[in-house]
């Protein structure tokens, strides 16, 4: 099993969760973080440390949220991983907790 970003990340995008991944299994865009589902060792070190609890376990994503696990996996080889923790985006206090972001999602 793997942990999923999911939508609330959209537009926030803190990063204190990739700065405790054990296994660098963070992957950064422009608005969004994904995880490696393949190098996600699902140790959930991730989950209290985001502040916009956007992450869960595969099998616990919402049923609205389901789509978010081939949307890390996809996207994960397409970007960079991350590794320390920075500044979230300028308007993750804005965006925290609003529905309907994926539209938002930049890809590139």
């Amino acid at each position: 099993m793997t942990y999923v970003v999911t939508e609330n990340c959209i537009e926030c995008k803190y990063t204190d969760c990739a700065e405790v991944c054990p296994v660098e299994c963070f992957h950064e865009g422009p608005n969004f973080l994904v995880i490696d589902p393949v190098e996600c060792i699902d140790c959930a070190a991730c989950v209290p440390e985001c502040p916009a609890d956007a992450i869960f376990a595969e099998d616990e994503v919402p049923a609205d949220q389901r789509e978010f696990i081939e949307l890390n996996a996809r996207l994960t080889p397409h970007w960079p991983v991350i590794l320390r923790k920075k500044p979230p985006l300028p308007q993750a206090e804005e965006f925290n907790g609003k529905p309907n972001k994926l539209s938002l999602l930049r890809r590139e």
